[in-house]
């Protein structure tokens, strides 16, 4: 017989005698626990005894781990007042640590009867019962989770890879087939030493939380590639895994921290896979659904869609509060993940009345002690009234920079008037972050990302290509900033590849060459397509995967953007924490931070205008050391010319040398100190004081 049991923590606990189920519904009249049978049938349902503020419990004796069951809501099914109560849909615990089986699409997931959506009278609840479509949840035991042996890599060491843990195993050819597109496949030596070996120090993982593919995908007969669909926030997702996806994704967390890499989630806290009132009723939406969402004021029956996605999480109420919370706090520290990228985080901090900088929800996680050793990453903006937030989260938030993003990307296309926004962001964009007193690595620099063109696309195509969508070609962004360079896609013409390569390695080495944290979109070092798809989120096959063929097709530029990423792990300049403006002056009279013009010299207020050539030079600051050494210096050249690029004399007895160009450079004149830049090229040298040795240009 089922006694009361306890409030005090959600989900099913195991004590070793019995099970604790807890289930916050507030506007619920009963709640009923059932349990299922190994063969996925109805065993029996007992109604929880026990209610205390709004949440329903009851202590199962005898029940063990392994047990299948969900949950069953009784009370008002009014949706006209956002009330979906309807017992006969077989509900998700948001709190289950595990599932088993698979989301069918059905009608019985419907909570409504269809046949009476667009009538006069009343909507009608679907009396269907939807148990045999939907995953069971799974008792767990007590979790043996030992103190996670993690990197704890500094910001300022930060170089951030981001990837799909399908795709970017699925055609990789020394990875075993029952491994591709699987937690194993990333657990993988091959990929570990790679990664290693790029330079990579965290790998950022698009959305593993149990997810479904939407209706309208798979009435096209396609799937969700990209992830982010979310049904429940405690569950790897099955489609990862080969047996035991909890497992397989604590076994690949244990072996990415063992190659010395950090592990970080892309999150989806801002909606859920229920869509709006049209859609499935899997959980959220039929425990207490005016808890959960967020709905118009006087309409309660109208889902608010800040989110582009048919619904919002209500970030104002306690319960969606503590569920985003507990569910970081079970993937950092039980789960060993060092830190998270919050899709759409706006909505995170949205109330009834937009977005406050201040919200509770965001304040409780940037202080939450459980989370003191997280990294929080935002992307500061979403599809609702005032979305774009970029510089206004919490201190300890670093955010995705896409004003970097565009501004280097139209910069390199030609366009003119940019070149002061270009220094703000090689500086690592103190316009938007030093007010707030945080430090260059808040910006989370990047030329490309899953969502758009890969670099490769970038360069090839001046409109998107996204008709595998089912779409018309309407979704995705129509305005990309980039340039295809006189052909529209491949084509053969050397001089063209020629230079779409030469501006893939000169976004590569602006990303790199800047203060800030840099993140790479994966394949985009071996220059990986899509072959124009700048939307790729239901394109799981060939489109969407990488194609590690790259590698061999031109292994020099894998090898120039290695030498890009050694050189910045070598280089301090680009790692301060701190920003420059020119104030300190060390022992050789240099400032901290010197903008100068082509010839060499500062430059002036005019030259910032239509003017597409720099350089900045960032001197040693030691007083102690001998005066210039380590100077570092980067020179841009994004002209329609070629240009003589002049450095300064830092003293009598050293010479400048250069150690990376991305194009072809002249020998050096003068000392090594003048170089004659091919036109749309980027350099980098080091001031090497106590000699004059002959400069080269770095490979």
């Amino acid at each position: 017989m089922i006694q009361s049991g306890s409030p005090d923590r959600p989900g099913s606990h195991w004590d070793g005698e019995g099970v604790n189920f807890a289930l916050y519904a507030s506007a619920a009249d009963a709640v009923e626990v059932c349990l299922f049978g190994q063969d996925g049938n109805q065993a029996v349902c007992y109604q929880l005894p026990g209610r205390r503020n709004g949440t329903w419990h009851g202590y199962l004796p005898g029940c063990v781990p392994g047990q299948r069951y969900g949950y069953r809501v009784h009370g008002p099914w009014q949706p006209s007042e956002g009330l979906r109560h309807n017992p006969s849909k077989l509900l998700i615990d948001p709190y289950a640590r595990a599932l088993d089986g698979v989301f069918q699409w059905s009608g019985a997931v419907l909570d409504y009867d269809v046949s009476t959506l667009n009538g006069n009278g009343p909507l009608q609840p679907n009396r269907t019962d939807s148990a045999s479509v939907i995953p069971k949840c799974v008792v767990t035991g007590a979790a043996n989770v030992t103190e996670p042996q993690t990197p704890r890599v500094a910001w300022a060491e930060m170089v951030i890879y981001e990837a799909n843990v399908r795709g970017y195993t699925m055609c990789h050819p020394e990875i075993p087939v029952n491994e591709r597109g699987k937690f194993r496949g990333l657990s993988n030596g091959k990929i570990l030493e790679y990664l290693k070996a790029l330079g990579i120090t965290a790998l950022e993982l698009m959305p593993v939380h149990t997810y479904i593919d939407e209706g309208f995908l798979v009435g096209r007969g396609l799937k969700n590639f990209w992830g982010y669909n979310s049904v429940n926030f405690f569950t790897p997702e099955s489609r990862y895994a080969n047996q035991d996806p909890t497992a397989e994704f604590r076994e690949m967390v244990n072996a990415i921290h063992d190659a010395g890499i950090e592990v970080i989630l892309d999150v989806v806290y801002n909606h859920t896979g229920e869509g709006d009132g049209q859609g499935p009723t899997l959980s959220f939406k039929g425990i207490d659904n005016l808890a959960y969402y967020r709905t118009e004021l006087n309409h309660p029956d109208r889902y608010i869609n800040d989110t582009g996605c048919g619904n919002t999480l209500n970030a104002d109420h306690p319960q969606v509060q503590a569920l985003v919370q507990d569910s970081l706090v079970y993937w950092h520290r039980d789960m060993g993940v060092d830190g998270f990228r919050f899709d759409l985080a706006p909505i995170l901090g949205r109330t009834a009345h937009g977005f406050d900088p201040q919200h509770s929800l965001l304040q409780k996680i940037n202080d939450n002690p459980d989370l003191a050793t997280a990294k929080l990453i935002a992307e500061p903006w979403d599809p609702g009234p005032n979305g774009y937030q970029l510089g206004q989260f919490p201190s300890r938030w670093a955010e995705w920079n896409d004003r970097y993003r565009d501004s280097m990307r139209r910069f390199w296309c030609g366009e003119s008037n940019l070149l002061s926004d270009v220094a703000k962001h090689l500086h690592g964009s103190s316009d938007i972050f030093e007010a707030s007193g945080r430090p260059p690595q808040a910006s989370i620099n990047f030329i490309a990302s899953h969502d758009g063109f890969t670099l490769n696309d970038l360069v090839s195509y001046e409109k998107r290509h996204n008709q595998a969508n089912g779409e018309d070609n309407r979704d995705g962004h129509a305005h990309n900033f980039s340039c295809n360079h006189g052909v529209e896609g491949d084509t053969g013409n050397d001089t063209i590849n020629k230079l779409r390569r030469q501006q893939r390695l000169n976004l590569l080495a602006s990303l790199l060459l800047s203060k800030g944290t840099p993140m790479l979109l994966a394949g985009d070092e071996f220059g990986n397509t899509q072959g124009g798809n700048n939307n790729a989120y239901a394109q799981d096959n060939e489109t969407g995967w990488l194609d590690w063929s790259g590698l061999g097709t031109d292994p020099e530029f894998h090898e120039q953007v290695r030498a890009l990423l050694s050189l910045r792990r070598e280089l301090p300049h680009l790692r301060r924490t701190e920003y420059l403006h020119g104030r300190t002056l060390n022992a050789a009279g240099w400032y901290d931070i010197e903008w100068l013009n082509p010839t060499g010299r500062r430059m002036k207020y005019h030259q910032w205008h239509n003017n597409r050539a720099l350089t900045v030079v960032l001197p040693n600051m030691d007083d102690t050391a001998a005066s210039g050494s380590n100077a570092f210096a980067v020179m841009i050249n994004a002209d329609d010319e070629d240009l003589e690029f002049s450095l300064p004399t830092m003293d009598e007895s050293g010479a400048w040398e250069l150690v990376f160009c991305s194009g072809q450079v002249e020998s050096p004149q003068s000392g090594g100190q003048k170089w004659m830049l091919p036109l749309r090229s980027i350099a980098c040298a080091l001031y090497k004081p106590g000699s004059r040795v002959s400069a080269r240009a770095g490979q």
